[in-house]
């Protein structure tokens, strides 16, 4: 396939050029997709800030209890298959809506766990919806948008993970104290009343219909004879994940049990560093459609590394903050480049599939993250920081390695629908 040069009017602020010729179904797409991404966030973040206190209930560790995220993330590329797959052959718009009543009512029934092993059970269940949402919610945008537009929306809709995240921490820290973390999960309900607006005013993606005539088995034909681009995809995203999560899911911990912190200074610090992921998102999102994906990704990456001493290593609250707002902006501003990167990257008949199927596999490697920090901080003396430093920096550059020998389809068109005969 060709890659179309650049439009010729590039603007100096490619965001508000690419807020421009929209149509009122795009808007609702991207709304709708957004928010299904942020509340699936919202759901899984939920857990990282009531680790002690489920570890307490239960009677055992934090390690322990960490290994529910493990489950969860481990399961992701099962649901990123089933969901991506029933997405090309069904369509995005059923598929992402039966995708988001699933993983709230499974969100809804963790509060209700009796023991640990019930909570993991229920987690790693959580995990197979939570896998499926962002590829079928990514190609359905994608596909909706004008390209031009695809940067931004790319940095906007990854930026619902952090916005996910955001609300988490507000909820932990004004209602945790008054409905506990079982009350935590039963708020997790609220994303299912989304699919009443996907219904009312969202379109099918316009470049489903051509995929709708492929015959059963043909995506698991499409990544095999793509194996080459899957492997190398795994690995990145193997990278962004561990980026991710090493920067994300243990930090809340790292503030109540290294800094001693109350649950109302670790949602601040939290809110704090989620509006840093949020903009730094949607901004490298919108410069790389004007500087290219691998060379936004490979700057963010790199800027992350002299912010870590701050982040990870400082002595007061509003140093934290403070590197917490850098490194999210960074980690967040390379993550804002993946959904079109991956999109763009990915074989027509499988873009449902491709891109979900590569990162949840790259969850599935990065799984580990939680319990290996842990471990790693244990092995410290007890020191999170120190854990929490030494994945992000040896990450950061992995990222940047592997993202320079890879390569990138800006602007490379998406098959257009065919009419019905």
């Amino acid at each position: 396939m060709s890659i179309p040069a650049s439009p010729p009017s590039q603007s100096a602020f490619p965001a508000f050029r690419a807020l421009s010729g929209w149509t009122g179904a795009q808007r609702h797409v991207v709304v709708a997709t957004f928010l299904g991404w942020t509340l699936d966030a919202f759901d899984f973040f939920l857990l990282v800030f009531v680790l002690k206190d489920i570890a307490a209930e239960f009677h055992t560790d934090i390690s322990d209890v960490t290994f529910a995220i493990l489950l969860t993330l481990a399961m992701r590329p099962i649901g990123a298959f089933i969901f991506g797959r029933a997405a090309d052959r069904y369509g995005r718009r059923p598929t992402l809506m039966v995708n988001i009543v699933l993983y709230s009512i499974l969100e809804f029934a963790s509060g209700f766990a009796p023991s640990l092993t019930v909570l993991l059970i229920l987690r790693a269940l959580y995990g197979v919806a939570m896998g499926g949402e962002w590829g079928v919610g990514a190609s359905l945008t994608m596909e909706s948008i004008p390209p031009h537009a695809r940067g931004f929306v790319s940095g906007l809709l990854q930026s619902g993970y952090p916005a996910g995240y955001f609300l988490a921490s507000i909820v932990y820290g004004v209602l945790f104290q008054y409905i506990g973390w079982r009350g935590m999960f039963m708020v997790g309900i609220i994303p299912a009343l989304l699919v009443f607006y996907i219904r009312r005013t969202v379109p099918e993606s316009p470049s489903w219909s051509t995929q709708a005539a492929v015959e059963r088995g043909s995506t698991w034909t499409v990544l095999q004879e793509n194996w080459r681009l899957g492997i190398y995809a795994v690995i990145l995203m193997t990278a962004f994940n561990f980026f991710s999560h090493g920067t994300q899911d243990l930090y809340p911990t790292f503030l109540q049990v290294e800094h001693k912190l109350s649950p109302h200074e670790v949602g601040i610090i939290a809110v704090i560093y989620n509006i840093g992921a949020i903009c730094g998102g949607i901004l490298f999102g919108s410069l790389s459609e004007r500087f290219g994906r691998r060379r936004c990704i490979v700057i963010a990456a790199l800027l992350s590394l002299p912010v870590i001493p701050l982040w990870a290593l400082s002595a007061s609250p509003v140093l934290l903050a403070v590197g917490a707002f850098l490194m999210q902006f960074f980690v967040q501003g390379a993550w804002g480049i993946v959904p079109v990167h991956l999109n763009e990257l990915s074989p027509d008949t499988a873009r449902a599939t491709f891109p979900g199927f590569v990162y949840q596999l790259g969850n599935l490697l990065a799984s580990v993250n939680a319990t290996l920090q842990a471990g790693l901080a244990i092995q410290f003396g007890g020191n999170y920081g120190l854990a929490l430093a030494t994945v992000a920096g040896v990450v950061a550059i992995v990222i940047a390695v592997l993202t320079i020998m890879g390569t990138e389809a800006k602007g490379i068109a998406f098959a257009k629908a065919v009419p019905a005969e």
